[in-house]
């Protein structure tokens, strides 16, 4: 796959054309088993943003499970167009289909699929599928290419688009000791001030399981950095609940 993006990307206008053949019978896998008894509160639960067909987690998952069993997985060369499809249907469960097959597949992505992970975070953008790309598919796709990593964080980190620079504050959430911690607060700093809910949200939550691994590090930055309070409360609640801090 070659990608031709070489700047930020706002948003998608997806053409209206046909459908890649593999999703077809996926397509109507989902709706044979849609539960609208279940469609409206899982719409509710993300405040009206999407629609549903009514397919829980264990549900969603077991038959895609189904799927991929008799009718396996794409070719690697087929991913741009598949999840882009799968990102233009309206029912959310579409969008969590692609996160699991880009989990599925995610040791044969490269580094040209950099560019396909920011349109999807772009697009359709609300913390349910930005925060798995984010520490999932980006995280692990930077940590095996780090030249890539700081050249994308590098073009991140100041975008307009908020959903962008919250995944650089997330994409290390699984590094555990391996946390560039250095970068880490840098990306956090460039964020002060923000009044966007899920900037500080993120900011707090970076901390949070960053202190997992060095509690003393976060406790002398939360110390000294002007967080807003949800970013400095959510930082220090695994500490406070575990006696480590007062």
């Amino acid at each position: 796959m070659q990608f031709a993006i070489t700047g930020p990307i706002d948003w998608i206008e997806f053409s209206e054309t046909t459908m890649h053949n593999y999703l077809y019978p996926l397509q109507q896998l989902f709706e044979q088993n849609a539960n609208p008894d279940n469609a409206g509160p899982m719409k509710k639960y993300l405040r009206d943003q999407f629609d549903f067909l009514g397919l829980k987690s264990p549900q969603r998952r077991l038959l895609f499970r189904q799927f991929v069993a008799e009718h396996g997985l794409p070719q690697i060369a087929d991913l741009e167009m598949i999840l882009l499809d799968l990102w233009q249907l309206s029912p959310r469960e579409y969008q969590y289909t692609g996160l699991d097959l880009l989990h599925r597949l995610r040791k044969q992505i490269g580094p040209e699929t950099i560019n396909l992970l920011e349109r999807l975070i772009v697009s359709k953008s609300w913390w349910d599928t930005v925060d798995a790309l984010a520490s999932h598919a980006v995280g692990g796709l930077l940590a095996r290419q780090p030249p890539l990593k700081e050249a994308t964080i590098s073009r991140w980190r100041h975008s307009d688009n908020f959903w962008l620079r919250r995944t650089t504050l997330l994409f290390q959430l699984r590094y555990k000791e391996a946390t560039d911690e250095a970068l880490l607060f840098s990306l956090i700093r460039d964020n002060l001030g923000s009044d966007e809910f899920f900037i500080n949200k993120a900011i707090g939550w970076a901390l949070r399981e960053y202190s997992k691994v060095n509690g003393q590090a976060v406790r002398q930055f939360v110390a000294q950095t002007a967080l807003m309070p949800l970013s400095e409360r959510e930082a220090l609640k695994w500490m406070k609940n575990k006696g480590l801090v007062v």
